[in-house]
């Protein structure tokens, strides 16, 4: 199968050796997406802008969030989780891929939110 490493825009991707997203066949693996350039926003804009993040490294793949079948939200903060729940289910409330949420710190203090997707484009 071919491997396509997807590009983003994150000032960490050199420093630390990751791709935003790796599509293989038709699957497509999203890295955990911070809210980067967001930093100061509140926990749902946050994952809004990761989100946005999130649907730029599909479409570079040739996916939509339709394709989408798994998401992981990594939380600073358990109380933020519903919040963030509701911004993610403004995406995915009819998509409903399977999710996980995990409380965990995350590379940035300011980040409330860092978001994983994996996709399957239909074939």
């Amino acid at each position: 199968m071919t491997r396509t490493n997807i590009p983003g825009t994150s000032p960490y991707e050199p420093i630390i050796g990751f791709s935003r997203a790796v599509r293989i066949g038709n699957h497509v693996y999203v890295s955990g997406t911070g809210p980067v350039g967001a930093d100061n926003a509140s926990p749902a804009d946050q994952t809004r802008a990761s989100l946005a993040i999130i649907k730029a490294a599909l479409e570079k793949a040739g996916a939509t969030f339709e394709h989408v079948y798994r998401t992981r939200i990594f939380l600073a903060r358990a109380e933020n989780w519903e919040e963030i729940g509701r911004a993610h289910g403004e995406v995915f409330g009819t998509i409903r891929p399977a999710c996980t949420m995990v409380v965990a710190p995350l590379l940035s203090p300011r980040w409330h939110v860092e978001i994983e997707a994996d996709a399957c484009i239909p074939e």
